[in-house]
């Protein structure tokens, strides 16, 4: 295999500032003097730590050189299948070790990878297959029937997949793993040639230029159909060694990252592939946000946990399990709200860490690591390398505190949205991109959101955010989720409505909603209306509340 750079040892004992410590990044990421393309993040890991655990999934564990080896192995299969460079396949398939497999098999053949939401309809699925037009799709069974009578391109499936060879650490006790993890100087200087290295030289990896795209990463569609969000290997590795940079992500020996996000969310590959991978750590690999799922990963003793707001919600509910071994906690996804943080801090003395960014900005754009006392919509200063602007409706600049629409620049900005020109040019120009968030920076230069543009409500010429009420009415001690919509009324133009799944509907329930918001919102921000229910309001698979679906539910 190639040799890559190694990471230098005791790189936090240096106490560098973050731009030092994302310049150092920046070199080790270099092959053939080009930023390293995400397809060879596998290889590289394998070439430089083949015996780190790469992946822990349930009682299995895989090395990275039996992780690549498989990897491989299915890239054969897919190239004989006539993959080519610059083909688009789609990956449709559960957080598992065969993700993995197939992601850099896929990636490695110089083909783009388009990981699908697992909670798509057949309908959503068939329209990013018209958009793609993938040379193949690699299902797993279970999610094969939810589109099998449907018209699909070609399929592979789990029967197809070539069996795993020499995974020595396949069957590796839960304990054995653990105690495997190496130094960090012992992972640098390992180099002994794996036993079955024969079978990987004679496979050559295709690359893509840094600019090139490599991803394609379907939104979530909260405005309709999803659009594919293009990303270069540029995009990705330069997010990664911002985000590293800020996190310190993966530069102890023995990191552990819990993988419980949907590996196809642009959030846990930042994390959980690309990160994890660049850094030789650990991923601790959760089948899906579920009770038992997350306590079973738990006991594997994670250091590092990145989730979404709804997930920190389950761990209130779970209360008091152990999260000693896990260093810090961010949060990104969704707005955080006050409730969650003041509860988390309360019942586990630890702080959750605000994180924010897009699918479109590979993703990370900010994040709140410091133990300061700040609202939750704080998500931190700009990680290096990125500008931003905060502007008003017309495109001029605003001054600092006041809020307008954000847009940045840098090299992790994407490519474009696939197929789609018209809706490229509405949200990039002249290499700024608009996010559309509503935010300000406060007088420390922090990123403070105030919900998404397209969720204003407009009340008579006055501007309503509805995190901000949401943000009250979670307060509350019965309320578990809300969303808070504009609901058109000729006299006034629209007015807030709130929906609010609580844990029991009491007769008294919507008075103290009303007086809640009375005694800490101006009255024009008071919702008309509280529709609570004890169902689920609905939601994406990061645990957003899906607002264009809120209409739906009935009182």
């Amino acid at each position: 295999m190639k040799r890559y750079t190694c990471l230098p040892q005791g790189i936090l004992d240096k106490h560098y500032s973050e731009q030092q410590l994302f310049d150092i990044l920046y070199q080790a990421s270099l092959f053939e003097g080009k930023l390293l393309f995400i397809g060879r993040l596998l290889e590289r890991a394998a070439s430089l730590a083949p015996n780190n655990v790469a992946l822990m999934y349930k009682e299995q564990t895989i090395s990275y050189h039996d992780l690549y080896a498989r990897a491989v192995a299915l890239s054969k299969l897919l190239q004989a299948r006539g993959v080519q460079k610059k083909d688009r396949v789609l990956l449709f398939w559960e957080n598992a070790i065969e993700f993995y497999v197939a992601y850099f098999a896929v990636l490695q053949l110089g083909a783009v990878i388009a990981p699908l939401n697992v909670f798509l309809t057949e309908a959503e699925v068939v329209h990013i297959i018209a958009d793609a037009q993938p040379r193949l799709m690699i299902v797993s069974d279970e999610l094969f029937e939810r589109i099998k009578n449907s018209a699909l391109p070609p399929l592979v499936r789990l029967s197809d997949f070539p069996a795993a060879s020499g995974c020595a650490t396949a069957d590796m006790t839960e304990a054995a793993a653990l105690r495997s993890l190496p130094s960090q100087k012992a992972r640098i200087n390992e180099g002994r040639a794996p036993s079955d290295e024969q079978e990987i030289t004679d496979f050559k990896i295709t690359d893509l230029e840094p600019e090139e795209m490599a991803a394609l990463l379907y939104t979530s569609g909260t405005t309709g159909f999803p659009k594919g969000v293009m990303t270069s290997s540029k995009n990705a590795m330069t997010n990664v060694l911002q985000g590293i940079a800020r996190l310190k992500l993966g530069l102890e020996h023995g990191e552990r990252l819990l993988g419980i996000l949907p590996l196809f969310h642009s959030f846990a590959q930042f994390v959980c592939i690309w990160g994890a991978f660049f850094t030789c750590s650990t991923v601790i690999v959760v089948p899906r946000i579920e009770r038992r799922y997350l306590l079973e990963g738990l006991k594997k003793q994670p250091t590092m946990f990145l989730g979404v707001p709804a997930l920190y919600g389950l761990l209130l509910l779970l209360r008091r399990i152990n999260l000693d071994s896990i260093k810090y906690f961010v949060s990104g996804g969704d707005a955080l709200q006050d409730k969650i943080c003041a509860g988390f801090e309360l019942l586990y003395r630890r702080k959750i860490c605000s994180g924010y960014g897009l699918t479109e900005t590979s993703p990370l754009i900010s994040a709140q690591l410091e133990d300061e006392a700040v609202s939750a919509a704080t998500v931190g200063k700009l990680v290096v390398g990125i500008q931003a602007e905060v502007r008003d409706e017309n495109g001029k600049p605003l001054p600092q505190g006041q809020i307008g629409e954000l847009w940045v620049k840098g090299d992790n900005i994407m490519l474009g949205y696939y197929n789609a020109p018209e809706a490229t040019d509405a949200v990039l120009k002249n290499g700024w991109f608009n996010t559309g968030d509503n935010v300000y920076f406060d007088s420390e230069n922090r990123l403070v959101i105030a919900g998404r543009v397209k969720d204003v409500i407009a009340s008579k010429g006055i501007k309503i955010y509805p995190q901000e009420i949401e943000n009250v009415i979670m307060s509350h001690p019965q309320v578990i989720r809300v969303g808070v919509i504009g609901r058109e009324e000729k006299s006034v133009g629209q007015v807030p409505v709130a929906y609010v799944q609580v844990r029991e509907i009491t007769p008294t329930l919507e008075t103290e909603l009303q007086e809640l918001c009375s005694s800490r919102l101006a009255p024009y921000k008071i919702p008309r209306a509280f529709i609570c229910v004890t169902d689920g309001l609905p939601i994406t698979a990061t645990g957003k509340v899906d607002k264009k679906r809120l209409n739906n539910i009935q009182k």
